[in-house]
Parts: structure tokens; C-alpha cells; sequence
């Protein structure tokens, strides 16, 4: 079960919950991945209703990472996900806020 105050989002792939979290580490790793802008960016970019596919890929897969999954994008292509691409990108939204802010700020 994920613990918002740890910044926790749960999200279905291929039938199993997995835990997503943005630690710095995964913080870093995603900077790293951004094709366009920094974290201001990307922020601004799902506050806007602007973020690609890619945005979301890459802030699920940053998410995993944080949450102990070993796996890297190429992993997800195939991957079935509960709720489909929006379920996704909602979860992509709710990291960002639970990195950023306490779960009753939110």
C-alpha cells in the first residue's frame, strides 16, 4: 500500500501494484532523461495540460526506479496498465505533487 507521506502513488502493471516514488536519486535520473527543459519545466508542462507521452513514460519509470524496480523504459512498451494511458499520466501528476508537497497540501 502506498504511503502518501513518503511521496508513495500505486499504480497496475500487468496485474501487479507497484509502489512509485521520486527520490532525489530517481529526481536525478529523470533530470537527466528530459528532452526539453528542467523540473520547472516539466512541472509548468503538466500544470498547462502540455506533457507528451514521453513526459509521463519518463516520470513513471523515475517513479519505479524510486520505488526498487530495476526495469527501464523499453520495459514498459508492452506493459499493460490499469486505467490505461490517462490512469498514467494521473499518477505521472500525483508524483509530482507528492514530491513536492505534504499529502494535506495536496
Amino acid at each position: 500500500m502506498a504511503n502518501p507521506w513518503r511521496g508513495e502513488v500505486e499504480l497496475v502493471i500487468d496485474g501487479e501494484v507497484q509502489v512509485l516514488r521520486l527520490t532525489l536519486g530517481a529526481l536525478a535520473e529523470l533530470e537527466a532523461r528530459l528532452k526539453t527543459g528542467s523540473m520547472v519545466d516539466l512541472v509548468q508542462r503538466f500544470e498547462g495540460g502540455t506533457c507528451t507521452s514521453q513526459d509521463v513514460l519518463d516520470l513513471i519509470v523515475a517513479g519505479l526506479r524510486g520505488g526498487g524496480w530495476r526495469g527501464g523504459p523499453g520495459d514498459l512498451v508492452a506493459a499493460q496498465i490499469e486505467g490505461g494511458p490517462v490512469a498514467a499520466a494521473r499518477v505521472a501528476a500525483e508524483l509530482l505533487v507528492r514530491a513536492f508537497a505534504l499529502p494535506d497540501e495536496a
